[in-house]
């Protein structure tokens, strides 16, 4: 195990965050898995390191949707959407993270997100053939909802989108306008989550290698800007199945490979 995170390793963390955060596929999962895998310690340098890349994912969202952050009804939506996250994530965090922070939890939560993905996709499309009207705009109550379902991806390997998406799936909000709501939420969820564990971590920012830390940042924002569009692209002529297959397949795995 080693505490210092070499060039190719940031590039493959980057990589990992880029193409995981907005997929419904839990981005926290796979990054505590990868690193893992790659035998590194979970050091102050890599709690820095992850706090970073995410921000280089945030851009992303950022440099792709900048015109809607000038739409005031918008930004309201999604502060509404935001507070229970923010509420709730100040206070239980770091007890849920304490807890629940283990591989089999995290492969756990991969699996059963998964089933619950696959099962609400079916009753949505079931829903769209027998005509149920699909909902084009999200109100202050279904922002407030599917702000209420991203708190619950507090637990690792939940998943911030893929809690969101199933959620909106339920309401029968119609995809495309749900998978923006999910990306822009993800900005202000974030960048606060981002804030705050700079401030708790300040102490250990002067340690930092900000040359690993500037490679993942700019790997994870090139992956993270390629992932939205292939991704707005993928969800106008298929539905969420294959992710929820993807999320059985990798925890069953990870949970084999941990017996």
């Amino acid at each position: 195990m080693t505490e210092i995170i070499t060039t190719g390793q940031a590039i493959i963390l980057g990589i990992v965050e880029g193409l995981t955060e907005f997929l419904p596929i839990s981005s926290t999962g796979h990054l505590s898995l990868v690193s893992h895998f790659l035998q590194i310690v979970q050091s102050d340098q890599f709690i820095v390191f992850e706090i970073v890349i995410q921000l280089g994912a945030i851009l992303a969202v950022l440099c792709f949707y900048w015109k809607k952050f000038f739409n005031i009804e918008l930004l309201i939506k999604l502060f509404v959407a935001f507070l229970p996250t923010g509420i709730i994530g100040l206070f239980l965090f770091k007890y849920i993270k304490a807890l629940l922070s283990s591989e089999f939890i995290i492969a756990g939560s991969l699996i059963l997100g998964g089933i619950i993905l696959i099962i609400v996709e079916r009753i949505y499309k079931t829903n769209y053939v027998n005509n149920h009207q699909q909902h084009e705009e999200i109100n202050f109550k279904n922002a407030f909802l599917l702000g209420l379902a991203q708190a619950v991806a507090i637990i690792p390997g939940v998943s911030r989108s893929g809690a969101t998406i199933t959620a909106g799936l339920i309401m029968n909000i119609k995809r495309n306008i749900l998978v923006d709501f999910s990306f822009l939420l993800a900005v202000p969820t974030m960048f606060a989550a981002t804030l705050y564990s700079l401030y708790k971590n300040k102490d250990i920012l002067g340690s930092a290698d900000f040359t690993t830390i500037g490679i993942g940042f700019l790997t994870s924002f090139i992956v993270a800007l390629l992932v939205i569009k292939v991704f707005l692209n993928y969800i106008k002529k298929f539905d969420f199945v294959p992710f929820g297959i993807y999320r059985i397949v990798i925890g069953t795995v990870i949970s084999l490979t941990l017996i």
